[in-house]
């Protein structure tokens, strides 16, 4: 994957990205998690994470209690101990990693703690949750960030939802 191509993309399509997601926060169309749960299963079947692996790069997941409990367990260190190495508190008193890339990516782009990774890792890029149009700022950011949410709501541009 050309990561460089893919940001520059992404920074030239923002602006139009941003007013086509404004827009259909304030409409909601009825089918829009249909349309980007369809696109989020097209777009996976030719995009391979691992070939990118650009978030675990760039950004830090939160980190809930059931996170750290898990992930420090799989790493067989308490939870304390876990915190003061990895995470600290940001302005929105979340924990989040204190640096990036993350820490637990591989030279291969796995995941070193994949099973007991934590539920922001599982559920990115958020393509495929239900009542999409509550989170439609968050996924203008990840259109700066995942090849795969750019070419979702790229797609979704040419769709009837988009059509006013």
């Amino acid at each position: 994957m050309d990561l460089q191509k893919y940001k520059l993309e992404a920074k030239k399509s923002f602006a139009e990205h941003q007013k086509t997601l404004a827009k259909l926060k304030k409409s909601t169309p009825k089918n829009l998690d249909d349309q980007f749960h369809n696109l989020h299963n097209e777009v996976f079947e030719k995009i391979d994470c691992l070939s990118c692996a650009n978030c675990c790069r760039t950004t830090s997941p939160i980190f809930y209690e059931a996170d750290i409990d898990r992930v420090s367990k799989a790493l067989k260190v308490k939870s304390g101990k876990f915190i003061d190495t990895y995470l600290h508190k940001d302005v929105d008193n979340d924990y989040v990693l204190n640096s990036t890339p993350c820490p637990f990516l591989g030279f291969d782009n796995k995941c070193m703690v994949y099973d007991s990774r934590p539920r922001a890792c599982r559920e990115y890029p958020h393509t495929n949750r239900k009542r999409m149009h509550q989170i439609l700022k968050l996924t203008l950011k990840n259109t700066q960030v995942c090849p795969a949410v750019h070419e979702i709501v790229r797609s979704l541009l040419s769709t009837k939802v988009c059509q006013y």
